[in-house]
């Protein structure tokens, strides 16, 4: 975890090219909307108190940081990046209460976050930033990549349960993934790379279930699983055993790298929305490229489809609010 600090402060030159280039491209640069350094004159430690307060969460729970990943990737693809899955004022009609969001983790350090920073620079750091600097430092502390991401999201001021139905789902067909990741501007070559972050963490046996035992509502299973895959799957999730928990990665969860793409082309991925991208020419092929030529890419890739993600319908400028706390609306 030290390492991954130190990492982030001495991040590679090429890389930071990289992003700048990348970033000029989505028009992210521009003044009064998202840019590097945002808060660097306003509340200058912002950042350093996120990396400090992630660090501390996954000193005691490691596996926090997988979890802030996804906890990204769930606000993202719900009406933008806005920060609307940390609510729970409103009830059971939040979007966080969607069953698509079922095992979220993470709302606790970005609010741990959100209150240290608000001790010092009070109504000015997003609760949609601290999410995208949380994931960002969790990939680094996992032996990721380290990178910059521009900052200057603001808050939403919506936040409804059946907004999060667009989710994908660990059942989708390959079809069903790209067009829902195209919905988002994503192509699929995003898909191919944030699956990537699938190389850390692990799934409860709920989300396999069907593969092992109800494969297209039948009895059966996924003949697509290796005969040995399936037997060990099988051996760690009995039925109707619905929370033992699995690497998403095997071999590898506790290390963010590209085995997991060796793990897709050899099938041996418990979800099936993984084992899809093995489904598609289009997505199989960048799979492949990534274990071939385009392997040095990967790191450099991956972070340019995070912060791609992490644009998706940012809120800038004076539109939505800085939040008190993320867990609920302003008052006014």
């Amino acid at each position: 975890m030290a390492n991954g600090i130190l990492l982030m402060r001495r991040a590679p030159a090429v890389l930071t090219v990289a992003f700048l280039l990348l970033l000029g491209t989505v028009g992210v640069s521009v003044h009064g909307q998202l840019q590097f350094g945002f808060y660097s004159d306003e509340c200058p430690g912002a950042e350093d108190i996120v990396t400090a307060v992630v660090q501390q969460a996954a000193a005691s729970d490691a596996t926090i940081l997988p979890a802030l990943v996804r906890l990204q990737f769930h606000d993202c693809f719900v009406r933008g990046c806005d920060a609307s899955v940390l609510i729970t004022s409103t009830g059971s009609a939040a979007e966080v209460n969607n069953n698509k969001h079922q095992g979220l983790r993470g709302q606790d350090v970005v609010e741990a976050a959100k209150a240290a920073i608000e001790d010092q620079c009070p109504g000015v750091v997003s609760c949609a930033d601290i999410i995208a600097l949380a994931s960002r430092d969790a990939i680094a502390m996992t032996n990721g990549p380290s990178f910059q991401v521009p900052t200057g999201r603001r808050d939403g001021l919506s936040s409804n349960l059946r907004d999060a139905d667009v989710l994908p789902d660990v059942s989708d067909s390959i079809q069903v993934l790209r067009n829902k990741f195209a919905a988002s501007g994503l192509n699929d070559r995003d898909l191919v790379l944030l699956t990537a972050a699938h190389s850390i963490g692990t799934t409860a046996c709920f989300f396999v279930k069907d593969r092992l035992y109800g494969y297209r509502g039948g009895a059966g299973s996924d003949p697509s699983i290796p005969a040995p895959f399936l037997s060990e799957l099988k051996s760690r999730c009995a039925p109707g055993d619905f929370n033992t928990r699995l690497p998403l990665d095997r071999g590898s969860e506790f290390s963010f790298d590209d085995n997991i793409y060796r793990n897709i082309r050899a099938g041996l991925v418990p979800i099936a929305s993984d084992a899809a991208l093995d489904a598609s020419n289009a997505t199989a092929g960048l799979v492949a490229s990534y274990l071939g030529a385009a392997a040095p890419s990967f790191a450099q890739d991956f972070v340019g489809a995070m912060v791609k993600m992490g644009t998706i319908g940012a809120i800038t400028g004076d539109a939505g609010e800085i939040r008190d706390v993320c867990w609920s609306f302003n008052a006014n």
